[in-house]
């Protein structure tokens, strides 16, 4: 439906986004222009124009304030949440509510993400996964041997290279101060394969 945006209508997104936050209401046209520092309203409509045309807002000309923004324009394609904290270390309960979602260009890893973790603990430190990153995960219930994964065991959940046997599975940590996890098929569900991480500043 949509393509990606450029780096000047992100921020003439944010900004309705934000002055209707602020306000109650959507920003007219001057009051956008004024906010963003364009010369005139001409400026403000052109941009308006590119986000309608890509599915984030619709306008209505017969409105001083006719901008409605659409639910894409709430939680872009591109955009993905941050679902709480996964441990690099001993397993942490699992913590699944949104915190806030991040810009994620959608060519930015070989296989789309699903959702992110914030990752707490560095037993993976030697993977390049360090305490406070997050980590990109594709939802998915099943993983080959060998692949970075987000487990659950109980309710715990935790990220480790996965190593399968016949009927037991090794959680691997990558750093020599953690012992890898052991536990039996049964007692482990995968919850994502990592594809990627973004070091959050």
């Amino acid at each position: 439906m949509s393509t990606s945006l450029t780096a000047r209508q992100e921020q003439v997104l944010a900004c309705i986004r934000q002055f209707q936050q602020d306000t109650g209401m959507v920003p007219t046209r001057a009051e956008l222009a004024e906010q963003m520092g364009f010369q005139s309203k001409n400026a403000a409509s052109d941009h308006l124009r590119a986000l309608e045309r890509k599915g984030y807002i619709r306008l209505y000309n017969d409105r001083s304030r006719g901008i409605q923004l659409l639910d894409h324009a709430f939680w872009p394609e591109d955009e993905l949440p941050v679902v709480g904290r996964v441990a690099a270390g001993t397993p942490l309960e699992a913590i699944e509510n949104v915190e806030r979602t991040v810009p994620v260009p959608r060519d930015l890893f070989r296989q789309r993400p699903t959702y992110l973790l914030r990752v707490q603990g560095d037993s993976m430190r030697d993977a390049g996964i360090l305490d406070g990153d997050l980590i990109a995960v594709r939802k998915s219930d099943v993983a080959r041997s060998g692949q970075v994964v987000v487990a659950r065991i109980d309710d715990d959940v935790t990220v480790k290279t996965l190593k399968l046997h016949r009927s037991r599975a090794t959680l691997l940590p990558a750093n020599d101060a953690y012992e890898p996890i052991e536990v039996g098929r049964d007692e482990l569900a995968i919850e994502g394969i990592f594809v990627g991480l973004i070091r959050d500043a």
